[in-house]
């Protein structure tokens, strides 16, 4: 049987998981990527799957974390962007974090290669053409002002908005190691690591309170008179924020000491600026939780007030940019339809996930659903007791609309358990529950996301 293509707008984490999941589906495709026909605020490669932020897909803790959770469960799903994760992997205590380089060209190669998978490289401006009867719009936070609009006029919601922010780079070769050290906070490893994963930059109390009083005075981008009241999404904000909401604020966040101990003293420092491996070499690290609004000046010029930092190189300096995303319990239908234009459906950051990972399980739920429709068949939804379900429910229904923020996943979105359990297991209990439900939904749907009894097309592998 031959089908008309599905069509997927945008080459991130959710338009390259979407355009996977489709093909694995045997359904043809045609992912549409702007770059570098059209650049963005924060890209700096063609490359699809670009990381623009950090390089960690945070916590891969199945068993206590719910974002390690839905690591486990986009993996036993044949998610791309997970692979390329574990392939690509760098040291970064119990976090998954990768060589971004080498994870996006894996990413990229991968769908080069596939048979059923089209790349297109240009802007799709305004709303896709009519004939385009199945499409995935997944252009994540940096959408198109043309498409943007579109989208906007269509729905009749004002489209929301946040400002996110990019942490610096530093070459390892220009740390001091007399005054920093490798350490895991409480010395434990994770995904391709050993318990010392970590650069430790320590601070005394002095140390803090001057780098404190350097980041409250230093010269920050200004914003455009019409970005002058879009909000900060709490779980990126910028450092020089969170400074400004009260002094201790660093010391109970990103620049927290405790499990840390300081070879020259023995003990735990006042606090400590942590960098995390950003790339397979080892050459390059960033700073965890260090994202900024800087001018780039004041940037080299505060940050190498950090202990160990006196001469660090900067490979690259933060950034800010503009993310938009939609009212989705409001527009969208459980299965990430609009429900204006049920033709279009929606993946990535743009429905109002936070978080790399959430965006690539937007975009692989989509990919499903879409190649399902294309087949005649309904899918079902994950169940709200899996780490897929659960986020996929918060956005379509689950959350107010009239308070939606961005959302990462967490266990405060799962249903409660039938059984009580001590606190301890409880949410081990509540990820051995997801993974067998998970199962289920899986085997219902078939390998590659067929629902039962429909009729895929050709094969991905023919």
């Amino acid at each position: 049987m031959s089908h008309d293509p599905i069509h997927v707008i945008g080459g991130g984490l959710a338009g390259s998981e979407a355009a996977w999941a489709i093909a694995r589906a045997g359904m043809p495709v045609v992912l549409h990527e702007m770059r570098p026909v059209r650049a963005t605020e924060a890209h700096s490669t063609d490359g699809l799957a670009e990381l623009v932020c950090s390089n960690s897909f945070r916590s891969d803790d199945a068993q206590n974390n719910a974002v390690g959770l839905l690591h486990e469960e986009m993996r036993r799903a044949g998610s791309l962007i997970i692979a390329a994760g574990d392939t690509h992997k760098v040291p970064a205590g119990s976090a998954l974090a990768v060589d971004r380089d080498r994870f996006s060209a894996h990413v990229t190669q991968a769908l080069e290669a596939e048979p059923l998978v089209e790349i297109r490289r240009a802007e799709i401006a305004g709303l896709p053409p009519a004939e385009w009867d199945n499409v995935i719009v997944a252009t994540g936070p940096l959408t198109s002002p043309a498409l943007a609009g579109a989208i906007r006029e269509l729905t009749g919601e004002a489209a929301l908005a946040f400002f996110d922010a990019i942490a610096p780079i530093v070459y390892r070769d220009s740390v001091d190691f007399d005054i920093a050290w490798f350490q895991s906070r409480y010395d434990k490893p994770g995904p391709g690591g050993t318990g010392a994963d970590y650069i430790n930059c320590p601070m005394d109390k002095a140390q803090y309170e001057a780098f404190i009083d350097a980041l409250l005075t230093g010269e920050q981008t200004s914003f455009k008179e019409w970005e002058a009241d879009t909000p900060y999404f709490d779980g990126c904000l910028p450092i020089e924020v969170m400074a400004s909401r009260g002094r201790e604020t660093l010391r109970h966040g990103p620049m927290k000491p405790v499990g840390l101990t300081d070879p020259r003293t023995g003990r735990w420092p006042y606090a400590v600026v942590q960098l995390r491996q950003d790339n397979a070499l080892g050459t390059l690290y960033n700073l965890v939780g260090f994202q900024t609004k800087l001018k780039h000046g004041a940037q080299v010029e505060v940050f190498r007030t950090i202990p160990g930092l006196g001469d660090a190189r900067f490979a690259r300096l933060g950034g800010l940019h503009r993310n938009t995303f939609l009212n989705s319990p409001r527009v969208l239908d459980g299965s990430l339809r609009l429900k204006a234009m049920p033709r279009l459906r929606f993946a990535g950051q743009i429905t109002g996930v936070e978080g790399y990972v959430e965006s690539a399980a937007m975009g692989l739920l989509a990919g499903r659903f879409a190649a399902a429709e294309r087949l005649g068949a309904a899918l079902p939804p994950p169940p709200a007791t899996t780490a897929l379900g659960a986020l996929l429910e918060h956005i379509t229904g689950g959350a107010a609309a009239d308070s939606f923020q961005p959302m990462n996943v967490n266990f405060g979105l799962f249903p409660p358990l039938e059984e009580k359990v001590n606190k301890k297991m409880r949410r081990p209990a509540m990820s051995a529950r997801a993974l067998d439900h998970l199962a289920g939904w899986l085997s219902s749907a078939g390998p590659a996301g067929v629902p039962d009894g429909a009729a895929p097309g050709r094969s991905a592998a023919e």
